[in-house]
């Protein structure tokens, strides 16, 4: 399954150049031209393609995760208010006075199966600047399945050193994220040195990018393994982080709805619901031809048991092809043979029509017979002596067929055999 990696652009920064007061940042133009770094990947654990390119260009994947730069991302954690739909009005009544931006500015996500009554992790970020993304995304038919960051609390430390001003650059800071939360680290001095004693640094995961990795390894006296930002982005395509929520969780229908939920289907967590699906189904399947071979057996073993019947009854009959066929056929030449009558038989067929001949009627003036089956005429015959004929021929195991102004009269095929 593709998966397309979608980085949004750091948000605009505020600038106070000299004394003078910053300046608020102009918000997202709708006929702005925007262009998103990407990256391609089929299995979650290469790269198989990247670049940059506007909304309406970008490549088409199964799905589509927008990462979020880690600047534009706060942390919280809190114990979960039992608020029910109304959590996100909880959380802002909670965090009012740990934020420094009106609440109703900002999105609040739970950390992943998070209840009320629970502590735990909220990421915060701009409500506004991330809902024109997406809106600019859903109007070029970019439809994100999910919003994560790069970094989050985890029992794991990790860090990653990055250059803070662009690809070249020689400042380079630590992004470092542990159970206690996220933060970034300037590499400046020895005040942050100090919080990573030589335990925490063997026990920790270090990455950084290829041009802070030799700055970095000087830094912490240790190897770092080198990532580029997309390779790093690989680790959120197995994470369960999914910041679209609340009012900006994604609003599904029909085939949509159900894309969607392959997509979930398809992840990590849900790889061991999937192997038991298949081994059911091959279970299901093994089971089913099992039974069918059962069935065919015991089929053959019915058939061979009838023509056995049969050539033990008519030893002439050396290679039988349709036992109940050739049963009837000899039963019924030695039946002929013997005088005796049967059902297909003239005189059985009138012996049957005269015993439900109605009394009203007088004797039919014309019949045609052939094997099984008598017919005579039904001019002036009204319907009730018709039904009344045909329930006195059923009584006796009869059948009768009105149509076409004629009445036929054979033997009634036993209910087994219909």
């Amino acid at each position: 399954m593709n998966t397309l990696l979608l980085f949004l652009p750091p948000r605009t920064r505020l600038r106070a150049p000299g004394k003078a007061a910053p300046a608020a940042p102009e918000p997202l133009r709708p006929d702005a031209p925007r262009e998103y770094d990407w990256a391609l990947t089929s299995d979650g654990r290469q790269i198989s393609s990247e670049g940059r390119g506007a909304a309406s260009a970008l490549p088409a994947a199964d799905a589509v995760v927008a990462v979020i730069a880690e600047s534009d991302l706060s942390w919280r954690c809190v114990e979960l208010p039992r608020a029910g739909r109304q959590m996100r009005a909880a959380l802002a009544g909670k965090l009012e006075e740990q934020l420094l931006d009106d609440p109703d500015t900002l999105h609040f996500a739970l950390e992943p199966d998070a209840e009320g009554g629970d502590n735990a992790w909220v990421a915060i970020t701009s409500r506004v600047w991330l809902s024109e993304h997406l809106a600019h995304l859903d109007a070029a038919h970019v439809f994100i399945d999910r919003v994560a960051p790069l970094a989050w609390p985890d029992e794991l430390p990790r860090g990653h050193f990055f250059e803070t001003h662009g690809v070249g650059s020689d400042d380079v800071a630590l992004r470092w994220s542990h159970s206690d939360g996220v933060a970034t680290l300037p590499l400046q001095g020895a005040l942050s040195r100090q919080f990573f004693p030589p335990g925490l640094v063997h026990a920790a995961q270090w990455t950084a990018t290829p041009g802070a990795a030799a700055a970095a390894e000087r830094w912490l006296g240790t190897a770092v393994g080198v990532q580029t930002p997309a390779q790093r982005a690989l680790a959120v395509v197995e994470s369960a982080w999914n910041l679209r929520q609340f009012d900006l969780a994604p609003r599904a229908r029909g085939t949509r709805a159900l894309r969607m939920f392959g997509r979930e289907l398809m992840r990590k967590p849900w790889q061991p619901v999937r192997w038991g699906l298949a081994l059911l189904l091959v279970i299901e399947l093994l089971g089913l031809n099992l039974r069918a071979w059962r069935l065919n057996a015991e089929l053959k073993a019915k058939r061979a048991d009838i023509a056995a019947t049969l050539t033990a009854a008519f030893p002439q009959i050396r290679n039988p092809l349709d036992p109940p066929v050739q049963m009837q056929r000899n039963m019924d030449l030695l039946r002929a043979s013997a005088g005796s009558v049967g059902d297909q038989d003239l005189e059985a067929l009138l012996a049957a029509a005269a015993t439900a001949w109605p009394a009203d009627r007088p004797p039919a003036e014309a019949l045609a017979f052939e094997p099984g089956r008598l017919t005579v005429s039904a001019q002036g015959w009204a319907q009730p002596q018709i039904d009344n004929f045909r329930t006195q021929l059923l009584a006796d195991g009869w059948q009768l067929d009105a149509s076409e102004g004629k009445l036929t009269l054979s033997r009634a095929a036993p209910q087994g055999s219909r």
